[in-house]
Order: C-alpha cells, then sequence, then structure tokens
C-alpha cells in the first residue's frame, strides 16, 4: 500500500486551519463542503488538531474552532523582530501626537502583513485592522509606499502575481495609472489610501525600506476620512516623515 502524499496532508492541515481562523467556530458539515473534502477525511485532520491542542470542539454545539495555541504561536514569531521593540516608542508617539490608530507593517510576498498597531485611547471609531492580518500592496497606502521604493521591474513583478480587485470605486487596476501613482509618491515622499481599499478610511504611509538588509517595512496613519482632511494630512506627512528619519537613525541605516 503506498503513503500518502505528505504535501497533499499538510495542505489539508493548514487549509483546515485557515478555514477555522477565517470563519470561527463551524460544523463538521460547513468544513467538510467549503474544503470540498470529505467528511471522514476532515474528522480525521480536525481529532489530529485536535490531539495537538490546536482545534477544540464545543461539547454543547459539536462545533470547532481554533485554540489560542495559533495565537501563541504568531507571538513567538513576532518576538523575533526587534524591530518592533524599537519602532514601538515611535508608533506610540505617532498614536499620541495624531490621536489615530497607527500601523507597522513587513512586507510578505504580494502582501503587507501588520506587525503591530496602536490605537488612539481617545476615539470611539476603532480601525478593523489587526496584528498578522495581510493586506494587498498594490492597493493599500503602506504597500504603495513600499512598491516607490523598488525598481519599475519589480513593481511589474509583483503587480502580475497580485489579484486585482476593484474593492471601492478609488482602487487603482490599470497598471499605467498605478504607475503614476508611484511617481507621484517618489516626488512626495508619502502615499496614500484615499479610500481604496475601504469607503471611509483614509491612510498615509511612509516606507522604512529594508531595515538590516531585511525585508522592507512601513509605518501608517489609519483614520475615518471625516478625521483625515488636507488639512490633517499635511500635518501627518511632517510627523510621518520625521519619525522615519529618527528611527532610522537609531536603526543605524
Amino acid at each position: 500500500m503506498s503513503e500518502k502524499n505528505p504535501i497533499q496532508v499538510s495542505d489539508r492541515i493548514f487549509r483546515t486551519i485557515e478555514l477555522l481562523a477565517k470563519s470561527g467556530p463551524s460544523g463538521l458539515l460547513d468544513i467538510s463542503n467549503e474544503l470540498e473534502l470529505n467528511k471522514s477525511t476532515v474528522h480525521r485532520i480536525l481529532n489530529s488538531l485536535i490531539c495537538m491542542d490546536y482545534v477544540k470542539q464545543d461539547p454543547d454545539t459539536s462545533k470547532y474552532s481554533l485554540t489560542f495555541k495559533i495565537c501563541s504561536l504568531s507571538n513567538q514569531v513576532l518576538s523575533h523582530n526587534s524591530l518592533i521593540d524599537i519602532a514601538r516608542p515611535y508608533i506610540q508617539n505617532l498614536a499620541e501626537q495624531t490621536g489615530e490608530t497607527v500601523h507597522l507593517v513587513q512586507m510578505e510576498g504580494i502582501n503587507a502583513v501588520y506587525i503591530d498597531k496602536v490605537e488612539a485611547p481617545h476615539n470611539s471609531v476603532r480601525m478593523v485592522s489587526m496584528v498578522g492580518k495581510t493586506i494587498p500592496l498594490y492597493c493599500s497606502g503602506v504597500g504603495k509606499a513600499i512598491l516607490a521604493d523598488m525598481d519599475d521591474d519589480q513593481i511589474r513583478q509583483i503587480w502580475e502575481q497580485s489579484e486585482l480587485h476593484t474593492y471601492t470605486a478609488n482602487t487603482v487596476t490599470d497598471y499605467n495609472t498605478f504607475l503614476e501613482v508611484i511617481a507621484a509618491i517618489r516626488n512626495n515622499g508619502y502615499s496614500m489610501d484615499n479610500e481604496e481599499m475601504e469607503i471611509g478610511v483614509r491612510c498615509i504611509a511612509v516606507s522604512l525600506g529594508c531595515v538590516h538588509h531585511k525585508l522592507p517595512y512601513a509605518i501608517s496613519i489609519s483614520a475615518p476620512k471625516d478625521r483625515m482632511k488636507d488639512k490633517q494630512i499635511t500635518q501627518y506627512k511632517k510627523l510621518l516623515l520625521n519619525t522615519k528619519k529618527q528611527l532610522l537613525a537609531e536603526l543605524g541605516q
């Protein structure tokens, strides 16, 4: 009898984990239908994950959900990124100065991933972003800031690999128009997400470049559009560029 394909087994395990992370508590039939696998196969996968403490089953509803062991893994990964500790006082200061949410992101393939976030304590409107969430490079403020630091061939490669979605009427999905946006970012030193991913939310960002010759990073300020008008953008631009200068100086960049 031939052995099971280890890649197929791993693919099914991680697809199950990713599905539960996205959907929350789910029943066996729902998981089976979503993954397009038979129930007995999914049941074996879930039992294995339960044995490893990555999944739990509610005795009342019989639904499956992830345990916090996944969070423990992500925290361990983040703990090895010293930039988070170094940048934290800077993004905290930005949040205090602006009264808005500040993010630190890292490039990951064709996406950016939030690796730290500071929310302003006094505003009732909260951003839906969360540490660990990925966002596309081509239509986010942080992503475009990172791309503007690259040469045109690299940008073209990432553009072609990206799944282009029109999230809002402001999302740019024409490549020539996108290059004009990149040229403006290079000229201005900062980028904007002008309700391109979510209506009602604006973002201003600057790239930190490849810190210590590793992956590129960026920082941003996000706010509801009513709190980020042209006057605030002018103010935030200066704060971000000054923060970038101070942070890179501390990093010896």
